[in-house]
């Protein structure tokens, strides 16, 4: 037997246990037409249900790459015209397996996986005969590379999950993505693709979208995307086809195309600076590789996307974000701690929204565009009824205008959400979720006039931010259908939802309230009726940290760029101006009726919302920002300055003490649960790897608690 260049890679592939290995499965098929041209096309399997992406380790390369070669031998000798790679249903591939890559320590063997994916690839893009890559379903990381490295690429328009996500999980596309997708569909859309989607909550892209980038050359239905994909390769080979590439651009030969590359990397890194203040390593290495590379070839370009590669597997960042995504968004977030058996759920087959404003508006669209049943609103008169319906609707085709949603859709979601005035239009409703005004005795009205008219099995849910859940309910004939429901804004963009029990909530209930937020694709997690729960309490005691920094007299420059080094997604002054300075008080006011002077009211703030002033900042002519004059004559500050540097401990310390707290009351099951409610329900960047590792890693747990959050590994 001859040696495979892949030989030398079998002592790194040692190096993993208990890898999941996706198999390459060969099949010869003969292609439709007159040519009877001979395709192998190989499935990428890994044996498991559908469940269980396919990904791709070193054995799964190593498998790979002997695969190709033997097929490239037999195209050399004329039994085959062509191969093919799809996966098993649902996905293509769902990228490199982070489990087997946090594994390797040692820098060479980072260097040895990056250069394994290239030999890999390589094939794929130099067997002799053109290749394709069918995209049936998932194709993220790794698994898109797989397909960029083939010939041409047909995709199914239910394939979902598409994209180059590694500058949000610590890494740069090291095999190939950087230097094939933006010379395919334009150094524009690929440093969306590469870019601007990983660091907006992760966003990836469908099969219908990816063809109009250019991605994919075809796209086909699901119900027979092989079958159709198959008959496509055959026309291919016949020359009956040649596919349109307009996106397609060469830096190398057309100047103009240069000049965009460069102009695009500018922008890229102006969104980077904005969203992670520099502080995440690896957006700006995607970058530093993108640049590089203009005029490489591809073989240079390779070096350089190694080297990328192997520096970033040994960053601290990179397996600080592995065990917030992998860890935390991935297992924990799938398998809720304290979760009741979801058999214990009831179905949920009609829906009602107390209230029709913003929130209310977004909660009505979500729940008609995900469970696919009647939704209703009520409010307090016709026109603000009217005013949440039109809103559903104006969005429905908001995403119809972008693609995101069909024709058929778009008719069918819009005639699910009605409105009334009459709450008697809640009468078989199996859920109903107020998003009325956050006052207490507002939302016990509420619940007691649903009591009246809802049957005994329905759940009342709040979607309160901050309020007592128990004294909402207390009064009711049945307080055990009552749950904290908690979304963050905005609804179709954050992924948390905190399930809030009170004492007497009951498991079917519990259970029911966990089954619809998957249902919702949204990520729950269980918390205990205390005040704020667990986002609105961390942040707002961070908040009011810098808040009361600045009421000392720091600099409010100072005081509101101290946190920068976190790459928080914006600075605290800007955020309470985002969620409302009202807002903000209002909560800081409740938290500190709740527990104390740990929680400061500013008088500063309260004097903004008294003169109707919406933000402490206001936009410069040249795109700066100022306290106004105005403004500034409102204010009372002290003479008591922080630097920076202080203000950053400072927030560190009251961060370990209220989570410290947080736990001690048993809010959560643990750490790990506050690490994934803020990364999923405040930006919490995944560079830092969840709150407390950040807080054991600066020394406050131990400054604070006397003891770490997490025993060091």
């Amino acid at each position: 037997m001859n040696a495979s260049v892949f030989d030398q890679f079998d002592a790194l592939a040692s190096q993993v246990a208990n890898e999941a290995i996706t198999h390459s499965l060969v099949k010869d098929v003969v292609l439709p037409g007159a040519a009877a041209h001979k395709l192998a096309l190989i499935t990428l399997d890994n044996g498991l249900d559908h469940t269980k992406p396919t990904t791709l380790g070193p054995n799964t390369l190593i498998e790979l790459g002997r695969t190709l070669e033997g097929l490239r031998d037999r195209a050399a000798a004329g039994e085959i015209n062509a191969v093919a790679v799809t996966g098993k249903p649902y996905f293509l591939v769902a990228g490199a397996d982070l489990t087997t890559v946090k594994q390797l320590r040692d820098p060479q063997q980072g260097a040895q996986m990056a250069r394994l994916g290239h030999a890999a690839y390589g094939l794929l893009a130099d067997l002799g005969v053109p290749t394709f890559a069918f995209i049936n379903g998932v194709a993220l990381g790794g698994g898109l590379e797989i397909a960029l490295a083939c010939t041409y690429r047909t995709v199914s328009s239910a394939a979902k999950g598409i994209g180059l996500p590694e500058a949000f999980i610590g890494l740069v596309p090291g095999w190939g993505g950087v230097y094939r997708l933006p010379r395919l569909i334009g150094p524009e859309a690929a440093l969306k693709v590469m870019i601007e989607n990983p660091l907006s909550n992760n966003r990836t892209i469908g099969g219908r979208e990816a063809f109009e980038l250019g991605i994919a050359d075809a796209l086909f239905e699901p119900a027979d995307f092989l079958e159709r994909s198959l008959e496509w390769s055959g026309e291919i080979l016949s020359g009956a086809l040649a596919p349109a590439r307009p996106h397609a651009a060469d830096p190398a030969v057309d100047a103009d195309v240069a000049q965009r590359w460069d102009a695009a990397a500018k922008t890229a890194r102006a969104f980077v600076s904005a969203r992670t203040g520099d502080a995440a390593p690896a957006p700006g290495r995607v970058l530093d590789v993108f640049e590089a590379g203009k005029l490489a070839s591809q073989k240079e370009a390779a070096e350089l996307e190694v080297e990328a590669l192997t520096e970033l597997t040994q960053t601290p960042q990179f397996r600080d974000t592995v065990y917030a995504f992998l860890d935390l968004v991935q297992r924990r977030g799938k398998r809720p701690a304290g979760a009741p058996d979801a058999k214990l759920a009831r179905p949920i087959t009609k829906v009602g929204v107390v209230g029709a404003g913003l929130m209310a508006s977004q909660l009505a669209l979500l729940f008609a565009r995900q469970l696919k049943v009647p939704v209703v609103m009520t409010d307090i008169d016709q026109p603000k009824v009217d005013k949440g319906v039109a809103y559903v609707q104006s969005e429905v085709d908001k995403l119809l205008a972008k693609g995101r949603i069909s024709p058929d859709a778009a008719n069918r979601t819009k005639a699910l959400v009605t409105g009334s005035v009459s709450k008697a239009a809640f009468g078989d409703a199996d859920f109903v979720i107020e998003a009325v005004f956050e006052e207490l005795s507002v939302k016990q009205k509420v619940f007691a006039e649903l009591e009246a008219v809802v049957t005994p099995e329905c759940i009342l849910a709040t979607n309160t931010s901050s309020l007592s859940v128990t004294a909402m309910a207390e009064g009711l004939a049945h307080p055990e259908r009552v749950v904290g429901f908690h979304f963050f804004n905005p609804v179709a963009v954050m992924p948390l939802v905190e399930v809030v029990r009170a004492p007497r909530t009951d498991d079917a209930v519990l259970a029911t309230a966990f089954v619809l937020a998957k249902s919702l694709r949204k990520t729950a997690v269980l918390v205990k009726d205390a005040a704020a729960f667990v986002v609105n309490r961390v942040l707002l005691r961070l908040m009011g940290e810098v808040t009361a920094a600045f009421d000392e007299g720091t600099p409010a420059e100072v005081a509101d760029s101290a946190l920068k080094p976190l790459g928080l997604p914006m600075s605290p002054f800007t955020l309470a101006a985002m969620v409302g300075l009202p807002v903000a008080q209002h909560v800081a006011e409740s938290l500190h009726a709740a527990f104390g002077d740990r929680f400061h009211v500013s008088a500063n703030q309260q004097a903004l919302i008294d003169a109707g002033i919406k933000g402490l900042w206001a936009p410069t002519e040249d795109g700066g920002q100022e306290i106004p004059a105005s403004t500034r004559a409102l204010l009372r500050v002290g003479n008591n300055p922080s630097t920076g540097e202080e203000v950053l401990r400072r927030c560190q310390d009251a961060l370990a003490e209220e989570i410290g707290l947080l736990l001690a009351e048993n809010v959560v099951a643990g750490p790990e649960d506050v690490d994934l409610c803020m990364i999923l329900g405040a930006g919490w960047p995944m560079h830092l790897g969840g709150i407390t590792p950040y807080l054991d890693r600066v020394g406050a747990s131990e400054r604070v608690n006397g003891r770490r959050f997490h025993a060091e590994s």
